[in-house]
């Protein structure tokens, strides 16, 4: 299936030389009758030859795309030597952790996740007593509580207390972490007084401890036991680990060498048809974007669209990091984890799309624009999304009347149609995307190789069915991969999952994209599945 541009079905034509040799004869003009009949006939070539040329930038939908995953917006898993220069990188933004005083043996809490007191006295650690970390240098941070408050410590008549009650971090509200050499996860918190956090007691927890900095002892106040339970390694975790000296160099080393020109020669001479680029919202406030980010990015993505072109392969520009996050996930360009994206965010966001697409509009490889990825339900809502999605296409329509534009379902919505009204009210050149993993959940813990391969030909066609109505708007499976929870899988079970794969999602009246290009992890890199013979696209 194709959709229609201007009238014109743009998948009936095949890629061929335009008949020059013919041109010369239609200016040979004589009678008025002749020169009706030449024009017309110069007219039809005209078109031909326009038809030919949009063809020879690349075929239309639908794909067989790959995802240039880890590149313009980090993800730490596929490539986590990234970040092996950055001092204490254990502490990045966003690592979550958990101080339990060792004169108590009591974790600190925020007393009802925030908004009150700082205390001691709890046995066991979850959402209250986890801190996440604001990097401000290798050990200099602020704490954000579970509502997404800041400790700090003021005064008192009991001295200088605790608390966790403010939604702006200021100097009261930044701390030092110092380590102890010899255990590193034994650490005391330094205020910006200079003196030390202590649990003095269950209820009370201050700053004012000016003991000895040698003391190490169980039975000192100001001692803890720190435990790291969660981290993230994105984008802005690494730019603000590396800081403002090293970061530019060690992300434009990486944008440089992750994805060259001869990659696009790869992936072309092996089948694949398209990218999909994820792109971060800092990508339009080249050169200077907000700090941490790098500026350069631009210039990246502007080569992989002459590339695409030299190849003759379509990009599909991915808007996989929107302004405040969201879903939480380091892909989104989150500095702690908290999913922050609404309606506030909206005409921030528009203007990314709309940067993007007068930018990239008139580009002959331009396969489409993602308006956001994966957004999480249901903190992001279906009316806020909907909004967005409405003035996102207005946005692309601006600058392009037949640029694809696509929608994202929500994760943990449990229905990737509830989008599709929306997408057929917006007229045409809208896709729909979803995600396909047989992983992220204990549901598929248990499958054997059968199973995920049945699962594939019956569940996922049926899904996917769903989701491609015949009168409404493509769909694109824009995520899957050839990795799997299965346990001893052979190099045949991995050839059968992946072909079942490509038969079911070849459906996909816009295409596929698989995740991703290169990746450490080999079955999620389909560079190492094509070399190594576990995928055949041609």
């Amino acid at each position: 299936m194709g959709q229609k541009r201007m009238g014109i079905s743009t998948h009936q034509y095949p890629s061929f030389a335009f008949p020059y040799k013919i041109l010369p004869n239609l200016f040979v003009l004589s009678t008025p009758a002749q020169s009706m009949k030449q024009l017309v006939a110069f007219g039809f070539w005209s078109w031909l030859f326009c038809v030919a040329i949009t063809k020879s930038f690349g075929q239309n939908p639908p794909y067989k795309a790959v995802n240039l995953g880890g590149w313009l917006v980090v993800e730490g898993w596929m490539k986590p030597s990234l970040f092996d220069a950055i001092p204490n990188k254990d502490l990045l933004d966003g690592t979550q952790v958990q101080l339990k005083s060792t004169s108590l043996n009591m974790y600190l809490s925020a007393e009802n996740g925030g908004g009150s007191d700082l205390v001691a006295n709890r046995p066991t650690a979850s959402g209250w007593e986890t801190f996440r970390l604001w990097r401000i240098n290798e050990s200099t941070f602020n704490f954000r509580v579970y509502n997404k408050d800041f400790i700090g410590v003021g005064s008192s008549d009991q001295g200088k207390r605790a608390f966790a009650r403010t939604t702006e971090a200021g100097e009261d509200e930044t701390f030092v972490i110092v380590r102890n050499n010899e255990n590193p996860l034994r650490v005391r918190i330094r205020c910006s007084n200079g003196l030390y956090l202590q649990a003095v007691s269950g209820d009370s927890v201050r700053g004012d401890y000016g003991g000895s900095a040698d003391d190490w002892s169980d039975q000192n106040p100001s001692v803890f036991q720190m435990s790291i339970v969660g981290t993230l390694q994105g984008e802005y975790q690494l730019t603000n680990g590396y800081g403002p000296d090293k970061a530019p160099s060690a992300v434009k080393n990486h944008w440089d060498t992750y994805i060259i020109a001869d990659d696009f020669r790869f992936m072309s001479e092996n089948g694949l048809t398209a990218v999909r680029i994820p792109v971060g919202w800092w990508i339009m406030h080249n050169p200077d974007p907000p700090k941490p980010f790098v500026g350069g990015s631009l210039q990246a993505l502007d080569n992989a669209f002459t590339w695409a072109e030299e190849y003759k392969m379509k990009v599909i520009v991915d808007l996989h990091a929107p302004p405040a996050s969201q879903n939480g996930f380091e892909h989104s360009g989150s500095r702690d984890g908290f999913q922050e994206w609404g309606a506030s965010h909206i005409t921030q966001t528009v203007a990314v799309i709309e940067f993007l697409a007068q930018r990239y509009a008139n580009r002959p490889s331009l396969g489409g624009i993602q308006l956001m990825n994966e957004p999480f339900a249901p903190a992001v809502t279906f009316d806020d999304l909907s909004n967005y999605y409405r003035a996102g296409y207005d946005a692309v329509r601006k600058y392009s009347s037949s640029a694809y534009v696509i929608l994202s379902s929500r994760l943990g919505a449990g229905d990737d149609r509830e989008f599709l009204p929306l997408a057929h009210a917006l007229s045409h050149s809208v896709v729909i995307d979803v995600h396909y993993y047989n992983m992220f959940s204990d549901y598929f813990s248990t499958f054997s190789p059968k199973d995920n391969i049945d699962f594939i030909y019956d569940k996922r066609a049926k899904a996917l069915q769903q989701v491609t109505p015949a009168d409404g708007p493509l769909s694109l499976v824009g995520e899957w991969t050839g990795e799997w929870a299965a346990q001893n899988a052979t190099k045949e079970d991995y050839q059968r999952f992946g072909q079942a794969q490509m038969e079911v999602y070849g459906k996909a009246t816009f295409g596929w994209a698989y995740w991703s290009y290169k990746c450490q992890k080999d079955h999620w890199s389909l560079k190492w599945m094509i070399e190594n013979n576990y995928i055949k696209l041609q």
